[in-house]
């Protein structure tokens, strides 16, 4: 997903800020579905923006903190925007944050139905980005319907759990695929034994002597007794590994 592609595209919509926001948004809910990380609040924050970006469309101005709920409930189906905006997409956004509010889709639970919520939150996403594309001016029919078609497709699973094992799908050094591993339990530390049991394929002693390389460069806080978790930075170095090989 070209980030500043389709942020250049919806600008003419939207504006320069809620495009690049939007965008944003939409990329970092795909990075969530490819890693299985389900911690984020990146759907609550997609729905907040799209309701700016109707404010946009409606009035020319939108609230910095927009009242989602009053707005998507009571106000906008009485706009004059088009139906598809003011109806469809604000109803499927709705939905949207009913699972983010009712179905707790930013935290962990021992029985994991938060995967199929994220996928869905994500196809949400995608056909609401669609529809703004649909609207978007001063950009081509040609263009608007590659994007379409870029913003609709398929989430590759970057990470998968088998067993109780996380595996990563990469073609990475050994720190990268650490980096994407470790951000895909972020922020809890993960065992040195399960790190492991995830990089089987890879010689042990090299597993180990990266994690202390990721610790000494302060990417990972731990050790071999409580295990490795993610530091800010090392969460930053991670979300660039995954934009390299998942957007």
């Amino acid at each position: 997903m070209d980030e500043a592609r389709l942020a250049s595209a919806l600008a003419g919509l939207l504006g320069p800020t809620l495009a690049a926001d939007l965008a944003a948004d939409l990329v970092k809910i795909r990075r969530d579905c490819a890693t299985r990380t389900l911690e984020r609040a990146a759907p609550g924050k997609f729905v907040e923006t799209f309701v700016q970006c109707l404010q946009h469309i409606d009035t020319g101005t939108y609230d910095a903190k927009p009242s989602v709920d009053d707005y998507l409930g009571k106000k906008v189906e009485n706009t004059s925007m088009p139906e598809g905006l003011r109806i469809c997409a604000a109803r499927v956004a709705r939905s949207m944050y009913t699972f983010r509010n009712k179905r707790n889709i930013a935290h962990k639970n021992d029985v994991d139905v938060n995967t199929h919520d994220l996928a869905f939150t994500h196809q949400a996403a995608a056909w609401i980005t669609a529809e703004l594309l649909r609207h978007a001016t001063g950009v081509s029919m040609q263009e608007a319907g590659a994007l379409i078609d870029l913003v609709q497709a398929p989430v590759g699973t970057l990470v998968e759990e088998i067993g109780g094992t996380r595996l990563v799908h990469a073609d990475v050094p050994v720190k990268a695929e650490l980096l994407i591993l470790l951000h895909s339990h972020y922020p809890d530390a993960v065992p040195v034994t399960s790190v492991l049991k995830s990089l089987s394929r890879r010689s042990a002693g090299t597993v180990r002597n990266r994690l202390r390389d990721l610790h000494t460069e302060k990417l990972a806080h731990g050790d071999s007794e409580s295990g490795y978790r993610l530091t800010q930075a090392g969460h930053a170095a991670a979300v660039v590994e995954i934009r390299a090989v998942a957007t």
